[in-house]
């Protein structure tokens, strides 16, 4: 077995253990395949540093809940911030045991951790990855937490996040009614903030 598929198998290894889930399977092994299959959609050449980041954005996500940080966005934000860096510091970890060159576990850590976002090609699909993941595994339980004009809202920045191609690719996710209407409605207000 080669590296990458060791790594492969290390990261959905360690994402198995999610208590969460989505669709009778671990909510973070589901989003990291759904992830790294968006990835290669989006970009049917990506590296191996950039798939193997989409497969581990949510590495172990579970072991510091949100519930853990404080109330309010300030709160959601810093909870945000710090996953961010420890997924990127563990899957460092994980890829160099898995026996990965370390110029690839080192790019992939700083993909995972969007070092670039807003100048690196392969951060801008990255981010776009880790939406239509969040739309298509979380839209529904978000929702059922928050009221319209909130979800609206959520979605509408989650939209702003993405390229155009990512925006395009939202509109192919599969969503019950009140998804598709509350991805309309996000994507009126995202473009009448443009």
């Amino acid at each position: 077995m080669e590296a990458i598929d060791r790594a492969r198998s290390a990261i959905d290894a360690a994402n198995a253990a999610d208590p969460n889930e989505h669709e009778g399977e671990p909510l973070a092994l589901v989003q990291g395949r759904l992830a790294e299959g968006w990835v290669v959609l989006l970009d049917p050449h990506a590296s191996s540093a950039l798939r193997l980041a989409a497969r581990a954005h949510h590495l172990r996500r579970w072991v510091v809940p949100r519930a853990s940080y404080p109330g309010g966005r300030a709160g959601y934000l810093r909870w945000r911030r710090d996953q961010k860096h420890r997924h990127a510091h563990e899957l460092g970890e994980l890829l160099t045991q898995a026996g990965v060159e370390t110029a690839v576990a080192e790019r992939a850590s700083s993909i995972v951790a969007k070092v670039g976002l807003g100048s690196d090609p392969e951060v801008q699909v990255f981010e776009d990855a880790v939406c239509l993941t969040f739309l298509e595994t979380q839209l529904s339980d978000t929702a059922d937490r928050l009221d319209a004009e909130h979800m609206t809202n959520v979605i509408a920045k989650t939209l702003a996040k993405m390229s155009e191609a990512g925006k395009a690719a939202a509109l192919t996710i599969e969503l019950d009614g009140r998804g598709r209407d509350l991805l309309a409605r996000a994507v009126d207000r995202h473009q009448q903030s443009k």
